[in-house]
């Protein structure tokens, strides 16, 4: 007789590790079945987590007590602070990861569990009994009992892979496509749709020429993506750049008609904001060149990363692409890049749960729901085990605002918006991205993880200690008094004006051109020199920016009291006849519950939401 678990998780990639690991740390008896144990984790497309946006994901994901960070960090052979020009809340961490070591900590870590459990196998069907999954069944025909199921297939569900004419089955290079589980689900009632993504090929990183290509080194003091438990690198592997150039794009539009994008081969859609390189020449002709990143993928490996070179044109073509390249004028490609068609499931087909709305205890998480992005899916993946793990327990839900996190943008746009093209995170999704940056993702979002039993109670009490050092340092600052003479000669070489009496540190501090560097070499008391640098830059933050934090805040409280103001079940939108067309039909056929729910839909403007607010009475 087959176990029963409290939870099955189907799929082994990013979505899938973070599922199990909330799920499971939270005290769920966990079975995650995967096709192969050997691709647990595996990075599909670039070796790198994090960058614009997506890195606050990974620290949010960190913060709750997830493993993407640290996971990321043990296996990063680069680090980089993207954005450093910019102010803070723009930041973002991004790692150069080793592909095969990412994969193998990302096992490791799951065997850690005691609670998690393996299958290799393959998910064909869903058990479901009177509107609620109650299992699944495998291609070895095995019946597996659970109280919930969490779905994050990524690109396997029908998947198809194309390079120039020839198509294969598949859901990754080399790995077979899942079927059935689409077709049940349309027979249930679901609206399925199909999407694209693509990777570039690799070559062998002994055959480029370096000397040509710009080098891009890490960050002279590396950080990590983890708040706790992880050591920056020692040492660190280039990445370089290169470009296109005319030649590479008269190759590309003489053999446009050999792609499947263009030849009616594909019909779907692919990622606006990581278009290949074929797209890029078509929709960018004005452009002379295109950025090509050249990303190692390991500390002992000839295999490289062609990053910004995606393409699903012939092996032919690729490779005299390839070879016209500066640097790469000998390259070797070791593997073509390739497209892949796959089913997904728009997402407003769920509760904000991540819960489907049609099927009870079954969740979807990750590009099943439209998504691209390791760090897009990992996201939904803690989030649909947390809520996996509650519902089952007949606990309350966890629900992150748009206010709270960048995974709760994430989902709020997924659920209340859907994507009819692969979604991927920006930070101009997030309005109170002010609040929402990277540096404070502990202090936002660890209490909750430790309260809900995923963030461990190490991890809780770094963040009280961290607390109090921030509030000691605040007060110190405040009644630290320093003499004009003493940092005058520090404003002078900022080359601003000078103070003329003596004034605060906190006061100080929040002129532009002085750091809390500046200042703790003035403090001949050492009362900043026990803390740690992470500590005192969170501190300077929050003095610097203090006053837009305050108006962000104020701003977050307005929308809060809007989100909770309850709209009618049975409001009939069509009496508003000044709405327009499109919301009308929107808000009828979505029926929000409250105005902030109303405002998050996609074609409802906030003049339409105005109208609404003064006919509700508000």
């Amino acid at each position: 007789m087959t176990p029963q678990y409290d939870v099955i998780v189907v799929g082994g990639g990013h979505a899938g590790c973070e599922a199990s690991v909330a799920a499971s740390k939270m005290g769920s008896k966990v079975l995650l079945i995967t096709m192969n144990m050997h691709t647990i984790g595996q990075m599909s497309c670039n070796p790198a987590m994090g960058g614009i946006a997506k890195g606050q994901l990974v620290r949010e994901i960190d913060a709750l007590g997830g493993f993407s960070g640290m996971v990321a960090d043990q296996s990063a052979i680069q680090f980089r602070m993207l954005n450093t020009s910019k102010g803070p809340a723009m930041w973002s961490p991004r790692t150069q990861n080793d592909r095969k070591l990412f994969s193998e900590f990302w096992r490791l870590a799951l065997e850690s569990l005691p609670n998690l459990f393996f299958l290799q196998d393959i998910v064909t069907s869903l058990l479901i009994k009177e509107g609620t999954v109650v299992g699944v069944k495998t291609a070895l025909g095995i019946e597996i009992q659970s109280q919930a199921v969490i779905l994050t297939n990524g690109t396997f569900l029908n998947g198809l892979i194309h390079i120039g004419e020839k198509k294969t089955s598949g859901g990754r290079s080399a790995e077979r496509a899942a079927t059935g589980i689409t077709e049940q689900l349309q027979k249930l009632g679901f609206e399925s749709g199909r999407m694209k993504t693509g990777t570039p090929p690799r070559v062998d990183g002994r055959t480029l020429d370096y000397s040509k290509m710009e080098e891009q080194p890490g960050d002279d003091n590396p950080s990590t993506f983890s708040f706790i438990n992880t050591i920056p690198l020692a040492k660190q592997k280039s990445c370089f750049i290169t470009y296109t150039n005319a030649k590479v794009h008269n190759l590309i539009k003489e053999n446009l008609l050999r792609s499947p994008m263009y030849n009616g081969q594909i019909q779907t859609r692919g990622p606006r904001y990581c278009p290949s390189i074929e797209d890029k020449i078509h929709r960018f002709a004005d452009k002379e060149r295109h950025q090509i990143f050249v990303e190692p993928e390991g500390w002992n490996t000839i295999q490289v990363y062609v990053n910004g070179l995606s393409t699903s044109l012939p092996y032919d073509v690729q490779f005299k692409i390839l070879r016209s390249i500066v640097g790469f004028e000998n390259a070797a490609m070791l593997c073509p890049g390739y497209a892949i068609e796959y089913d997904y499931f728009p997402p407003n087909q769920l509760n904000y749960t991540l819960e489907t709305q049609l099927i009870q205890n079954l969740y979807f998480a990750g590009q099943i729901n439209g998504t691209t992005g390791y760090e897009e899916a990992a996201c939904q993946g803690l989030m649909a085990g947390i809520n996996a793990y509650r519902k089952i327990n007949h606990l309350s839900p966890i629900i992150l605002k748009r206010s709270d996190a960048y995974i709760g943008v994430l989902i709020d746009d997924l659920v209340g918006k859907g994507t009819e093209e692969p979604y991927r995170m920006f930070t101009s999704r997030a309005e109170f991205r002010i609040l929402l940056r990277q540096d404070n993702a502990d202090l936002r979002l660890t209490e909750l993880g430790h309260a809900i039993g995923l963030a461990a109670e190490d991890r809780f009490e770094k963040l009280c200690q961290k607390k109090k050092n921030i509030a000691h340092i605040l007060d110190c600052l405040k009644k630290w008094k320093i003499k004009a003479h003493e940092v005058n000669p520090k404003i002078e070489a900022a080359g601003t004006h000078l103070v003329k009496e003596t004034q605060c540190a906190y006061i100080l501090l929040k002129r532009p051109e002085i750091t809390l560097n500046d200042l703790v070499s003035l403090d001949h008391d050492g009362m900043l020199a026990a803390y740690s640098q992470e500590t005192l830059q969170q501190v300077a933050i929050q003095v610097k920016y203090e006053s837009y934090f305050l108006k962000e805040q104020e701003l977050v409280e307005k929308m809060e009291r809007l989100e909770h103001y309850q709209i009618p079940p049975d409001f009939d939108y069509t009496l508003l006849k000044s709405l327009s067309t499109e919301a009308s039909e929107k808000l009828q056929s979505k029926r929000p519950a409250t105005l902030g729910q109303a405002a998050g839909i996609s074609g409802v403007s906030p003049s339409d939401i105005s109208i609404l607010m003064v006919y509700l009475g508000r």
